[in-house]
């Protein structure tokens, strides 16, 4: 019964404790317009090991001046949580 109860403070201070961040990179000028392109990148092993990684230049479909914001996002940390680190999503979107 005792380490039932501290496994579970022990999930609930793991789950309390995650966060979500951002990171944010202006090319050129920055952003000209409003459009927004968004698209999911994908790591396994906490993010070590990446599997599909967005391509900023390619999804501002040529501009030279956009704006790039990575962010671990709430969804993205429940994947994370729900797989113990196994999966670690992020979400890239570019503004142009």
């Amino acid at each position: 019964m005792k380490q039932t109860k501290q496994f579970l403070a022990l999930v609930a201070l793991v789950v309390l404790l995650s966060s979500c961040y951002a990171q944010t990179m202006v090319v050129g000028q920055g952003a000209q317009g409003n459009t927004t392109v968004s698209q999911w990148n994908h790591y396994l092993i906490g993010g070590l090991a990446p599997i599909d990684v967005s391509k900023p230049e390619e999804m501002a479909a040529g501009k030279e001046d956009y704006t790039v914001e990575t962010k671990h996002s709430f969804v993205n940390g429940l994947l994370n949580v729900i797989t113990f680190g196994i999966y670690t999503p992020t979400t890239t979107t570019v503004k142009y």
